[in-house]
């Protein structure tokens, strides 16, 4: 038997259950794991609370994101052992692959082989924000040596993911936050460049920290007021990829810079790289060396064991974490 975290309705933490059922088989194509650790998304709880772009089938299964070791192997699928340490990668929807859980069906293509040293945990949670971040930043943007990349909600795993990449590459992060008690944990992140809403004109700072040249990328996922003082910061033929909406109030779009400065303003999701094979090849490949190198680690807020799994909701949901949430599983 496995144990597998389900919920029969939409609604708060407290609609997740832990259940037993018979312990999956892996089919074409695909390889059980042994769960040791998960990482938890917001897109989890967007889904359990019925509030997903898809409509959850009861009784309905759950997670993106997890850690362990294999243990079988279906048809078809090469290149991994039973034994091998994996992870894997969310290149799937919920209604076809759910992660909470001790013994997990994946797809082969969305599973990694870990690099060696990295524990359960740090794997568990580092292929949705630094496969988000590659995509718009490396993959599109051609970020490098010499830039400059504004990130809004810098406290976000995906926004320190991106904030590693840029330093990994030569370029120069700009965070941005709303909360002041989330500077000085952006600073021992290694930030250089921090900036307040409400206490700092966006624009002009921008605009003084790359000595007038504006920044090239800009990796947003809020919207919302303060969008157009952010790409008033940009300089010419500059790429500003919205990746969430955050906010729920208006985005003005500041139309004679974007005409003047020849501003790319386009939709990103991370399906662009997950669902393109070699796209997704080339993002393991560009992680794996930054893992190895020591210059990539995602940063955990807070662990919880499975039995855990409502209050651990609660806790994404509160808002309060730096860095990605950890549930560990025996």
């Amino acid at each position: 038997m496995a144990r597998v975290v389900h919920f029969y309705q939409t609604g708060g933490p407290e609609v997740l259950k832990i259940d037993e059922v018979p312990t999956p088989v892996p089919k074409a194509g695909e390889v059980r794991i042994r769960v040791h650790a998960l990482g938890l998304n917001r897109a989890e709880s967007m889904y359990r609370s019925g509030r997903y772009v898809i409509e959850p089938t009861f009784p309905a299964k759950l997670g993106y994101e997890a850690a362990g070791t294999i243990d079988a192997i279906g048809a078809g699928v090469e290149g991994f052992a039973i034994g091998d340490a994996v992870s894997v990668i969310p290149a799937f929807m919920f209604d076809e692959y759910g992660l909470y859980g001790d013994l997990v069906v994946a797809p082969a293509r969305a599973v990694v082989k870990n690099p060696e040293g990295l524990d359960w945990s740090l794997a568990a949670v580092t292929w949705m924000p630094f496969v988000t971040a590659w995509g718009a930043l490396i993959d599109i943007a051609k970020l490098g040596k010499g830039d400059f990349v504004i990130l809004p909600a810098a406290a976000s795993s995906v926004a320190l993911a991106a904030m590693q990449i840029a330093l990994h590459v030569g370029a120069t992060p700009i965070a941005i936050v709303r909360k002041a008690e989330k500077i000085a944990e952006l600073k021992a992140a290694g930030a250089t460049h921090i900036l307040e809403y409400g206490q700092a004109d966006i624009t002009a700072e921008v605009m003084r920290i790359t000595e007038g040249r504006g920044a090239r990328v800009v990796f947003d996922p809020v919207g919302g007021p303060d969008f157009e003082s952010i790409v008033k910061a940009t300089g010419k033929d500059a790429f500003v990829f919205i990746y969430g909406a955050l906010s729920h109030d208006t985005t003005p779009v500041p139309v004679l810079h974007v005409l003047g400065k020849h501003t790319t303003i386009r939709g990103f999701e991370f399906i662009e790289v997950t669902s393109d094979d070699a796209k997704l090849e080339r993002a393991k490949a560009f992680i794996i060396d930054g893992l190895r190198a020591g210059h990539f680690r995602p940063h955990i807020a807070k662990t919880f064991k499975l039995e855990e799994i409502v209050e651990a909701h609660r806790y994404l949901e509160s808002n309060a974490q730096f860095g990605k949430i950890v549930v560990t599983v025996d």
